[in-house]
């Protein structure tokens, strides 16, 4: 077997979560070269984080940094290219729909190595979502695609993609199997919080789409209040700028409903989800770890490229409508049988396999 160069592209918390679970399975195998961009600063990137859930720290991090789309995502396209360059891996294998996504993406498709993507077929068919026309055209420009359900994969045949696409399941299952029992074993946050399982509502809100614009922010922080249990909502630094630069801040904090607490890390925040009755969130990686947790999920947007958590009646989408917020965070209706979407917690090994064949074939190509 041909052993393989991997230079995996990463740029926020989320994206090492997904990237864990395949870093461990290609690295039994082949030799992986990890870069971070830099594009979020995330406190919670520390030591901790990466000796906790056993993810391999970056051999580069290029520390771009926020900034407007076009001179990050130019940034950070300088400083792939001169890495990639340098190191001359046979595959670029990036996730998801971020700015770095793009970026390596676009770099890879104009160099020699092969590009794979982690996440492929995914859509919201919103375009004013920057996260959708990332993920557009990184499928696009992609030798490889990794669709975590049959939806996906038909929705890039629908667009003409036709080669290169595999349905692996998806990698963040992997990642939630892998941390659900070490976050019962060594969180103490809901002790240390004074909440039992079952008895409180979890809520993310952070999309720029929601924190950017008052009024939907208002409305959702109304619907939140008027849950009918305590709503825990660890409070993304944009949130709490949001709701100061709206006045909103001292009528969220003095909500007896509304538990604010600062943002935690990765094994707490799955104990705190783990725990949950339900979810409420604007997060897309939150709506699938709610699926797997079986957590009814309460959706803070008008659309979500996870359709299929919503058509099996497990994800309501609500939007910024305060009514429809209190009615979902309120409803009593049972729950369908839940249907296996995603694979069976195997994403990883399947994306090795794949990129370990289609390496063989283009060496034996080029020989």
């Amino acid at each position: 077997m041909t052993r393989l160069k991997v230079l995996s592209v990463v740029g926020a918390r989320p994206q090492f979560i997904k990237a864990f679970p395949v870093s461990k399975a290609l690295r039994r195998e082949h030799d992986e070269v990890l870069v971070h961009t830099g594009q979020h600063y995330d406190e919670s990137l520390s030591g901790v984080f990466f000796d906790e859930l056993d993810i391999p720290k970056p051999d580069y991090n290029l520390g771009v940094g926020s900034g407007g789309h076009a001179a990050q995502t130019a940034e950070m396209m300088q400083r792939l290219d001169t890495v990639i360059a340098d190191e001359a891996p046979d595959v670029v294998l990036v996730y998801g729909d971020t700015n770095s996504t793009l970026a390596a993406a676009l770099v890879t498709s104009k160099r020699e190595p092969r590009l794979a993507h982690v996440e492929a077929g995914l859509r919201s068919h919103n375009w004013e979502m920057p996260e959708e026309v990332n993920r557009v055209l990184t499928d696009h420009c992609s030798d490889l695609l990794f669709a975590p359900s049959e939806s996906a994969a038909s929705t890039l045949e629908a667009e003409g993609i036709h080669d290169g696409v595999y349905v692996t399941g998806d990698v963040q299952y992997d990642a939630i199997l892998a941390v659900r029992g070490a976050a019962r074993e060594r969180s103490t946050v809901l002790e240390e919080m004074g909440l039992r399982d079952g008895e409180y509502v979890l809520a993310t809100v952070h999309r720029a789409g929601n924190t950017d614009d008052p009024a939907r922010l208002e409305a959702i922080m109304t619907g939140l209040g008027d849950a009918d249990r305590p709503v825990v909502f660890p409070v993304h630094p944009r949130t709490e700028n949001a709701l100061k630069a709206a006045d909103l801040w001292t009528r969220v904090a003095e909500d007896e409903n509304i538990v604010l607490v600062d943002p935690v890390g990765y094994l707490d925040f799955v104990r705190l989800l783990d725990g949950a009755e339900r979810v409420a969130t604007d997060s897309g990686g939150v709506q699938k770890e709610a699926f797997y947790l079986d957590k009814r999920c309460v959706t803070l947007r008008d659309e979500t490229e996870w359709v299929e958590t919503v058509d099996s009646g497990w994800n309501t989408l609500v939007g910024a409508d305060t009514d429809a917020i209190r009615t979902a965070l309120q409803s009593t209706d049972s729950l369908p049988d839940k249907p296996s979407l995603y694979g069976d917690g195997t994403a990883a090994q399947r994306i090795v396999e794949v990129l370990s064949a289609d390496t063989e074939r283009h060496t034996s190509t080029r020989r």
